[in-house]
């Protein structure tokens, strides 16, 4: 075989060989089964479903603080319920000549304390050397409606001693003492009454009031 001819089969040989290297394989030929490269695993432990769009746990509301309770108008500052009956202790006293033909007085009593007080009931007035105490003349309110008297302020009722009927005495003085609906000892206080006549069964006083018109009508 010639030199030439002999360069042409090998030369044949290595191109049939390099087209063998580089074409595809039998399975992956064009049309054949392509097997994928790798098998997915299933998941052991399913996922949990995705919570829906804005349905997110509700934050636990904080609980709403209580209101204060309201004060009611008897109670807190200006309330009575802390307000106790006066005594001689708490006020000072007047009595004033204010119709010489019953022999009627204004009495007077004015806060001199610091602390708000109530003058309950009727005053305990007695004539002097006299025994007995006035009469109580009309109707007293009952101790929560009782007149309050903050400092400086007064109260007033109305004394009668009587038409001059013969048989009564006309003294000089009388004392006073407040009712407290207690055993609470008070030291009486005086006030000077020239000529006031006191008649065994016409003497009377009113229940305090807060003014002095009311207290010498009735």
């Amino acid at each position: 075989m010639s030199t030439v001819r002999r360069a042409a089969v090998v030369l044949a040989a290595v191109s049939a060989l390099a087209l063998t290297a580089c074409g595809p394989s039998e399975d992956g030929a064009a049309g054949g089964p392509e097997q994928p490269t790798t098998t997915p695993t299933q998941s052991a432990t399913p996922t949990s479903s995705p919570s829906p769009a804005g349905s997110a746990t509700p934050t636990k509301p904080t609980k709403s603080t209580k209101p204060s309770k309201p004060v009611s108008p008897s109670t807190g500052t200006g309330s009575d319920f802390d307000v106790f009956p006066c005594s001689t202790y708490d006020v000072k006293f007047t009595a004033t000549l204010a119709e010489p033909t019953t022999s009627s007085y204004l009495l007077k009593i004015t806060n001199k304390g610091t602390k708000a007080c109530k003058a309950l009931g009727h005053p305990v007035v007695t004539f002097g050397d006299l025994d007995g105490q006035a009469t109580e003349r009309g109707a007293a309110p009952v101790i929560e409606d009782a007149i309050r008297l903050d400092p400086g302020e007064s109260a007033y009722a109305g004394l009668m001693g009587g038409a001059n009927d013969g048989k009564g005495k006309t003294v000089g003085s009388i004392e006073l003492t407040m009712n407290t609906e207690s055993d609470l000892e008070q030291a009486p206080l005086k006030a000077s009454t020239p000529g006031l006549y006191v008649a065994p069964d016409k003497n009377s006083v009113t229940a305090w009031m807060d003014n002095a018109e009311d207290a010498l009508s009735l």
